[in-house]
């Protein structure tokens, strides 16, 4: 039985495991079967303390080796792999004599035996670099591999590549090949192929199928799979220009006849391309070769597409005349054939062949024999211009015409509208007199137009044509609406004379006619005729005698501009006047009744205007705000409205009464509040004379004269002299109490 050579597997025996016999380690038949790792044949004495890479300590020289001398290679050539199996001397012959160093670490220093002896592939005649660590590994020179992928080889091995041996591509041990990965035509693989190519026949297009270009339509999968994107030649092949059994070519030359495939055909250029020209040429609904630039053989793509040839949809609209209505092709519309406008197989029209007129001439000329609501059109003067026509004719229906008056600044509503149209216009001659379409009145001027000139020349409440401007002829929808002439209302608020109150005509006021106030049809007031004045001086006058709280507004020389100060325009009668506006506002007694409950009152209260403006002086600063003005009789007599009462002239107080009447407005005179800074007081139930012994001269008063005396320990000096031993700055006299005992 031959020797078996470990070393072809992924497991070379070095050191001492060379002298092991085969059953100590492959244990079972299957040889496969075992273990790779130390621990798998060696028993860990460590337990798994010192983890399970037994190679960092031990190596297969011995297990008791140190491992020192491996590490020692690290610093310029580490054992890696296999190297770390190897007897020192099997690399330094010199070990003998101890010499360890000038060593190469270049692989060819020690394998250039193995690098010329290398068969498959030959590495001397593919002149292969001495670059082993390209391919091989430091585990075994065996099993080595190329990443054919990567620089500066760049071309990489895919799918039916990937299996080929080296030799099938590499011809005669050629490993210096530079040929493209996409280059497969100029490869000695595939150039047979490229030449043979029938279908098409890639040597007579070379410019479309170059030789160095197979990649485009060709893998590495199957040659034949070949699969080409058309679109890339800007024709991209959709619906019947695909192949069968999607489309309807059955091969590439059915378009590339003669095996022509530099074609330079557009994709929308269908006539002048050999497939449809012919077709193009036989058109007869339009004749595309006499019907111009639109069907041009050039421009196939505006109808036809590649899904069926007689398919055909023409977009009008990209004219710039979009059909619609009864322009549309029947059954949507009236239109049987093109040739129904297009006649003689005019294609060529421009923007005055697609004017109304053009086409409905015939129709234009027979308006004057219509009649009803239809204008004689010619005498009219309309223009046939297409923008006029539609301005009342739809593309529905010709006859159906309909006017926007409203267009022209004078729409039709109410009254103007036609009869049909719920109106009262018979038709549009009517207003348009012996057909006279170039009326230019605007719709507020109704007296000027032909129509309401007359009536409003018969006016007579008020005279229209003697009443000025706002009347005028061109202003009759001031006040006129068009649902009837007689329902006017007229907003007099907009003369800067709003009518309320009984201004307003009756039932809600009390004017019956407009020449209640407009007298003698004057209806060009001035802001001098608006003043009261002007229309009530009667009343005004008739104050003189009215009486009551009425003042006489002459003797009082009321300004006659002033009448709403006090009048509103609901009564006349009920004038009020605001009397704060004067700087002296009416409270308490001074308020004509009604007014707010009053004590204290020694008088009668005002119950006229008169009571104080004494002889009809309403002028400014008569009668004076000054209370004494009015009351000096409350003044002089004031002792006698009670004993508490002082008397004023006596004590010589001043005349600013509210000093202390300060609640007149609900105590009235007898109200009056002292403040007495002296001293607090009420005094125990003192009066004024208890203290003010001189009844003239309130700046007198004694404590002792009058309170302090009798039983009191103040009876006389010898007992209040007593009572204030060793006070500093005491003194008996009758104010000497209060100097001390204010409180």
């Amino acid at each position: 039985m031959p020797e078996f050579d470990h070393n072809k597997t992924k497991y070379p025996l070095r050191g001492m495991h060379e002298k092991v016999q085969c059953a100590q380690c492959h244990s079972k038949p299957v040889f496969t079967n075992v273990g790779k790792n130390c621990q798998d044949c060696h028993t860990d004495i460590h337990q798994r303390k010192m983890g399970t890479d037994c190679a960092q300590c031990h190596t297969v020289q011995g297990w008791s080796i140190a491992v020192q001398q491996v590490k020692d290679h690290q610093n310029r050539f580490p054992l890696l792999g296999a190297h770390a199996a190897v007897q020192c001397e099997d690399c330094h012959k010199g070990a003998a004599v101890g010499q360890y160093q000038g060593l190469s670490t270049a692989c060819n220093s020690c394998h250039m035996r193995d690098f010329q002896q290398a068969k498959s592939p030959d590495h001397v005649a593919g002149q292969f670099p001495q670059t082993c660590a390209d391919c091989h590994s430091f585990d075994s020179w065996l099993g080595a591999t190329v990443n054919h992928s990567a620089p500066p080889i760049n071309f990489p091995l895919t799918n039916g590549h990937a299996n080929v041996p080296c030799l099938n591509c590499h011809v005669g041990s050629n490993f210096n090949l530079k040929i493209a990965a996409t280059d497969c035509g100029n490869a000695g693989c595939h150039l047979t192929t490229w030449q043979q190519t029938t279908n098409p026949k890639h040597s007579a297009a070379a410019t479309v199928f170059p030789i160095a270009a197979c990649s485009t339509c060709h893998n590495t999968v199957s040659w034949l799979t070949a699969n080409f994107d058309h679109a890339t030649t800007g024709f991209p092949l959709t619906n019947s220009h695909q192949m069968a059994p999607a489309g309807k070519v059955t091969a590439c030359t059915d378009c590339h006849i003669n095996n022509n495939y530099n074609l330079t055909i557009q994709p929308i250029d269908c006539g002048n391309s050999g497939c449809h020209l012919t077709t193009w040429q036989q058109t007869n609904n339009p004749t595309h070769s006499a019907a111009g630039t639109s069907f041009a053989a050039a421009n196939c793509a505006t109808c036809h597409n590649p899904t069926l040839w007689t398919n055909v949809v023409f977009n009008h609209a990209a004219t710039g005349w979009a059909l619609t209505g009864s322009h549309q092709m029947a059954p949507a519309g009236k239109v049987n054939a093109c040739t129904d406008c297009h006649v003689g197989n005019n294609y060529n029209f421009t923007a005055a062949n697609t004017d109304c007129y053009g086409c409905h001439q015939t129709a234009w000329n027979s308006t004057p024999s219509f009649g009803g609501a239809v204008p004689n059109h010619i005498a009219s003067g309309f223009p046939t211009t297409a923008s006029a026509c539609a301005t009342c004719h739809p593309i529905t229906q010709w006859a159906d015409g309909k006017f926007d008056h409203t267009a022209f600044g004078f729409p039709l509503t109410n009254s103007h509208a036609l009869v049909a149209n719920g109106g009262k216009v018979p038709g549009c001659t009517s207003c348009h007199v012996n057909n006279n379409y170039n009326l230019q009145i605007a719709p507020t001027d109704c007296g000027n137009s032909g129509c309401h000139l007359t009536t409003w020349q018969q006016t007579n409440n008020p005279v229209h044509s003697s009443a000025g401007a706002p009347f005028a002829a061109a202003n009759c929808s001031t006040c006129h609406n068009t649902i009837a002439w007689t329902t006017a209302i007229f907003d007099h608020s907009t003369t800067g004379w709003p009518l309320t109150g009984s201004h307003q005509l009756a039932p809600a006021g009390k004017v019956v006619a407009c020449t209640d106030c407009h007298v003698g049809n004057n209806y060009t007031f001035t802001a001098a005729n608006t003043d009261c004045f002007g229309c009530h001086q009667t009343a005004w006058q008739s104050t003189t005698t009215t009486g009551g709280n009425v003042p006489n507004h002459i003797t009082a020389g009321f300004s006659t501009s002033m009448c709403s100060t006090c009048h509103d325009t609901v009564l006349w009668s009920d004038g009020k006047f605001d009397h704060s506006t004067t700087g002296f506002p009416l409270q308490g007694p001074h308020m004509i009744p009604p007014r707010t409950a009053v004590t204290g009152a020694i008088g009668p209260m005002v119950n006229a205007c008169t009571d104080c403006h004494l002889g009809g002086n309403y002028t400014s600063g008569y009668p004076t705000t000054d209370c004494y003005g009015c009351h000096q009789s409350y003044y002089t007599n004031a002792q006698n409205y009670g004993a508490n009462v002082p008397n004023h002239m006596a004590a010589s107080y001043p005349t600013t009464c509210a000093a202390c009447h300060t609640t007149y407005a609900t105590t009235a005179w007898l109200g009056a509040v002292f403040n007495h800074t002296y001293f607090r007081i009420p005094h125990n139930g003192s009066a004024c004379a208890d203290c003010h012994i001189n009844s003239t001269n309130y700046q007198i008063f004694s404590c002792i004269s009058a309170c302090h005396t009798g039983n009191s320990p103040h009876t006389n000096k010898a007992n209040t002299d007593a009572h204030h031993g060793g006070v500093g700055g005491y003194t008996y006299n009758a104010t000497i109490c209060a100097n001390c005992h204010k409180g």
